[in-house]
């Protein structure tokens, strides 16, 4: 081994050497150490994979005979089916294969309508789940459809009072607000405006009915009082932003006017010819204003009224809890300040 020429003796040069020949040596043996470990991992990894993959392949292959099974000894329509599909389609849907999740799913579903009829409690979790499996698809039509369903076997099956019924309000009404605030079915902007009004109507015709029911405590009316207005708040600001002229006024668009000059004849005399024509009725824009000030003055109104019913819950309710009480206090703060801003912009002329 040669020594380094430096300013050290040869004595200190070889020292030198020899332990950075060490410490050379002993990284090289960590490397190839920490390579071997990696390797091993990922030998093991490997294996770990493969086996979970020849796990699921024989559940799968399981499952399926068992399926074929039932509809060979009992036939394809069979309720017992019903079962047999949810739970296969629950497999696919843990490994996150949501299209064989919503296929067997919706097997289930089919099944059971025919076994128990088209409106049964027992439909109920299957569309819940394909509601779920088709959200995480973002098959938002398909949602919307199920969403719509789902309340409507559940109208059927409940009472007004019924917990379950209130549930399914509170649930439908909340998809149709999230695809208001999300555009999720791509609805211009006249389709938004609909369903939002829709959405206030339904609530309103809930709430009016329950408010009469002696059964339903006031306290499980909240969360479809504050749906309706942040409802209400969609259609006041979409109004509030359309120019006045997208609206239907009230007067005739058009009038007919008779203007008359004076010409010569065949003989040449002077005669004074007259003549009608269509011309924009003066009054019409004005009546186009109007109609969206009482459009825009419809849902304001509607607003304070939930305010109204949200504060008579506040003061009147002794079941609310210290934080349910508090956050009942923000919602009505911040819907105050929302009909205070929409009550400005009605009053700026600008704005129409």
């Amino acid at each position: 081994m040669a020594c380094l020429t430096t300013q050290f003796d040869p004595i200190q040069r070889c020292i030198f050497v020899a332990v950075l020949f060490c410490l050379l040596s002993v990284s090289s043996s960590l490397a190839q150490e920490q390579a071997s470990i990696e390797a091993a991992d990922t030998a093991e990894e490997k294996a770990v994979s493969e086996a979970r993959a020849l796990e699921i392949s024989g559940e799968l292959q399981a499952r399926q005979l068992a399926l074929e099974d039932i509809q060979s000894d009992l036939g394809i329509y069979d309720a017992a089916l019903i079962e047999a599909y949810a739970d296969f389609a629950a497999f696919y849907m843990e490994l996150e294969d949501y299209p064989n999740s919503v296929r067997l799913y919706g097997e289930a579903l089919q099944i059971a309508r025919i076994n128990t009829g088209l409106y049964s409690e027992q439909q109920l979790p299957l569309i819940e789940a394909l509601i779920d499996n088709n959200g995480k698809l973002r098959e938002w039509d398909e949602v919307d459809d199920l969403q719509q369903l789902n309340y409507h076997i559940s109208s059927r099956l409940y009472e007004l009072k019924d917990a379950e019924y209130l549930a399914a309000v509170e649930g439908f009404g909340s998809w149709k607000l999230r695809v208001i605030r999300e555009n999720l079915l791509d609805l211009s902007g006249r389709g938004l405006l609909n369903t939002a009004e829709d959405l206030s109507d339904f609530y309103e015709r809930v709430i009016d009915s329950a408010e009469l029911e002696t059964d339903i405590e006031q306290e499980r009316l909240l969360k479809m009082i504050y749906g309706k207005s942040l409802a209400d708040l969609t259609v006041a600001r979409s109004v509030a932003l359309t120019p006045y002229t997208a609206f239907e006024g009230t007067a005739s668009r058009y009038v007919t006017q008779t203007r008359c000059q004076s010409v010569r004849n065949s003989a040449g005399q002077v005669v004074r010819q007259c003549y009608n024509v269509q011309v924009e009725n003066p009054r019409y824009r004005q009546s186009q204003r109007d109609a969206k000030q009482m459009f825009l003055s419809r849902y304001t109104r509607e607003i304070n009224r939930s305010i109204e019913r949200l504060y008579y819950i506040l003061d009147t309710s002794t079941e609310l809890s210290l934080a349910e009480r508090q956050q009942l206090e923000v919602q009505i703060a911040e819907l105050q300040t929302e009909a205070e801003q929409l009550l400005r912009a009605s009053r700026r002329t600008s704005v129409f």
